[in-house]
């Protein structure tokens, strides 16, 4: 019967994401909210914005008919609202980004007042550490973080959506062998809406998530992560949950490395994510798109396996993880002075005859 029920809730909050999409492409033209090519982005015409919506309200849908319950709901639900609203102002009057902060660390204190929080990390071979008052900090860094992490991440079609829906997947099996029931519901209308819409948002995009989209999405993770990958109320495992989001979060540090090193703003806009810089290696855009889900994909299994694996499994399984990050490092100039010795060693062998 669980199962029948997680089902049905799917289907609703996947047809109803199919639904409405369409009208929110017809409401975003009608109104001109749409994004415009420029230098920095390089898509054929007028594409549709404020594709948040078409996921945003099938999930309400979605949380009808589950109707969950949990001590801290309320004050998540306040928090996406915030998030919500400041992404649509954002994709009509282009906020300033210090107002975008401000927002999103407002909403992570309100989630920290439901007494939803970070109060200890287990690392392996050290156990669980009581992290005291920095649990504190870690939550607003984490919520606030991974927030603007999938805003960053969004920059091709299909992109974000693509790789929060393979988040959300692994989330969903490691809630099911814990029976997270609330984290089942909330990763399962996650997966349905993404997935509706992934089938107008995919390359070539009939419309866009906007930062309405982009912005939700990423807090939505942040919490729901907070609330399931761990296996009681106060024991965070914190090295799954990075696992499961390593390309938008070590994308973003990545950014904030380089444009240190080149003595750059942090805001400041360049082409060198992963994303643009695959693009340009000369992959195409949907070629380019597929691949970032293959690495999701990977790191979204490592951290499922991760989480019943052996010590031994457990240090093979980070070997593996740095092993690809560096080359995402090497990929984005952050490492060896913009050389890419691996990178290039990789090429060569595929190249070898």
């Amino acid at each position: 019967m669980f199962y029948t029920h997680v089902l049905i809730g799917f289907v609703i909050t996947f047809i109803l994401t199919i639904a409405i999409t369409p009208l929110v492409i017809y409401i975003a033209k009608k109104f001109g909210l749409v994004d415009r090519p420029n230098d920095r982005k390089k898509h054929n015409g007028e594409v549709p914005l404020l594709g948040g919506l078409a996921i945003i309200i099938p999930i309400i849908g979605g949380l009808l008919y589950y109707q969950p319950a949990h001590y801290g709901l309320t004050a998540i639900l306040i928090g996406a609202a915030l998030i919500i609203f400041s992404g649509i102002a954002d994709d009509i009057y282009n906020l300033k980004p210090l107002t975008k902060l401000v927002v999103q660390v407002t909403a992570a204190v309100i989630v920290l007042s439901s007494g939803l929080m970070i109060e200890k990390v287990t690392i392996p071979l050290m156990g669980s550490v009581d992290i005291g008052w920095f649990g504190y900090v870690l939550t607003i860094l984490w919520i606030v973080g991974i927030t603007n992490a999938m805003n960053l991440i969004d920059g091709l079609d299909g992109l974000a959506t693509g790789v929060a829906g393979i988040a959300f997947m692994s989330i969903f099996v490691m809630a099911m062998g814990d029976t997270v029931t609330l984290v089942i519901y909330l990763s399962a209308i996650f997966i349905a809406a993404l997935s509706g819409f992934l089938l107008y948002n995919f390359y070539p995009a009939k419309i866009f998530l906007g930062d309405t989209g982009s912005l939700f999405i990423g807090y939505s993770l942040a919490v729901i992560s907070m609330m399931g990958l761990f296996k009681n109320v106060t024991v965070f495992t914190f090295i799954v949950p990075i696992v499961i989001l390593t390309i938008p979060i070590f994308d973003t540090v990545f950014a904030i490395i380089r444009r240190a090193m080149n003595r750059q703003h942090i805001m400041t806009a360049d082409r060198k994510h992963i994303h643009y810089v695959l693009l340009e290696m000369g992959l195409g855009h949907r070629k380019t798109v597929l691949l970032i889900y293959l690495f999701s994909a990977f790191f979204g299994i490592t951290a499922i396996v991760f989480t019943n694996a052996t010590t031994l499994l457990s240090l093979f399984i980070m070997v593996a993880v740095l092993f690809v990050l560096h080359i995402l490092a090497e990929l984005t100039g952050v490492v060896s002075n913009g050389k890419q010795p691996l990178v290039n060693s990789i090429k060569r062998l595929f190249q070898y005859k």
